[in-house]
């Protein structure tokens, strides 16, 4: 790696910090380096509301004693475009024309309306050197909840389920009405870890009515994401472990094959990332319209002698993106290409 490349690589460390905490706001890091190279501060936007990276990163730094004057002198590297506008916070841009640096490193541009170019038009109106496009791919790739939604108008998917070693995500007929477990705790516990990481998480109603699941990350200390369940005939009452306070619950009136319809509500609702949990027909649904960026496929030990429902069957041009163990069970994790 590069000088450069070795410091937007910091920021991309600094900004994983935020995954599940930032929504409706992207992941960003900042640091501020010295003409030495030395770190004279960082930081991270931490929560919506709060603070962004780069005031963050100014604050470290005259937190450890750095003169007002040394600014001018170091480089700040971000790996999001500065925000332009106001919102909850001041604009970016603005500090760091008003602290005095004179050259910024950015990762890759923001295409968020009010922002898109706009941060680094008036960078260099003020006569700072922009550099634009380092790690630029890895800059996308963390940001992708974010970039999907506001490109693509409409939240990032990722398919989820678990299914046992000859194909099967469930026996025909169920004695009680709660999960089935085939993986094990270590898996749970990586899949509650998934909940904490994303904005909401949707099953159809079967799936409730079957199962009463609670669709929490209890498991995993995080933000529980929230609920969405399909209930196009209004038959999740409120004594449902979906509808309790834990967490809050959005109730669509949509069929679990309206993918269409059930994608614009999500987007209406500001709902950036989204994992799909339901049974096959829900998960199928989203598989068949080729609406899925990511799948997470659980695969335990246990065997239901070829009788059960069937899981879903990936179509189209996808990719294993990663292949792990986890105990006695393994994780398949695909990318749609």
């Amino acid at each position: 790696m590069t000088t450069q490349e070795n410091y937007m690589q910091r920021c991309l460390q600094l900004a994983q910090n935020g995954l599940g905490t930032t929504y409706p706001n992207p992941l960003v890091g900042s640091v501020i380096v010295s003409s030495s190279g030395d770190i004279l501060g960082e930081g991270w936007h931490r929560k919506a509301g709060e603070a962004h990276a780069e005031v963050n990163a100014v604050l470290d730094a005259e937190k450890k004693g750095c003169a007002e004057s040394a600014f001018a002198k170091a480089v700040l590297y971000v790996n999001l475009e500065p925000c332009f506008h106001t919102g909850k916070t001041p604009p970016c841009a603005s500090l760091i024309i008003k602290k005095g640096f004179k050259k910024v490193v950015i990762g890759t541009l923001d295409p968020h309306e009010k922002v898109a170019g706009k941060g680094v038009a008036l960078l260099k109106k003020a006569g700072i050197e922009v550099i634009v496009g380092v790690l630029e791919k890895q800059c996308n790739e963390l940001n992708k909840r974010f970039f999907t939604f506001h490109t693509k108008q409409r939240p990032y998917i990722i398919l989820k389920w678990a299914e046992t070693s000859d194909g099967f995500i469930a026996p025909v007929q169920k004695e009680e009405q709660k999960p089935i477990w085939i993986t094990t705790p270590y898996s749970r516990q990586l899949s509650h870890r998934l909940r904490a990481e994303e904005n909401a998480i949707l099953v159809g109603a079967k799936t409730v009515l079957d199962d009463n699941p609670s669709l929490t990350c209890r498991d995993w200390k995080g933000v529980h994401p929230r609920r969405v369940v399909l209930d196009s005939k209004n038959s999740i009452t409120a004594d449902f472990k979906v509808m309790n306070s834990t967490a809050p619950t959005l109730k669509l009136n949509h069929t679990s094959t309206d993918v269409e319809g059930i994608l614009k509500a999500l987007y209406k609702n500001r709902i950036q990332s989204v994992i799909i949990e339901g049974g096959f027909t829900t998960i199928q649904a989203f598989i068949d319209v080729q609406k899925w960026d990511e799948a997470y496929q659980f695969m335990g030990t246990e065997i239901l002698f070829y009788q059960g429902l069937k899981a879903p069957i990936l179509k189209g041009n996808y990719q294993i993106k990663k292949r792990k163990n986890i105990k006695n069970d393994v994780l398949k994790i695909y990318r749609n290409i």
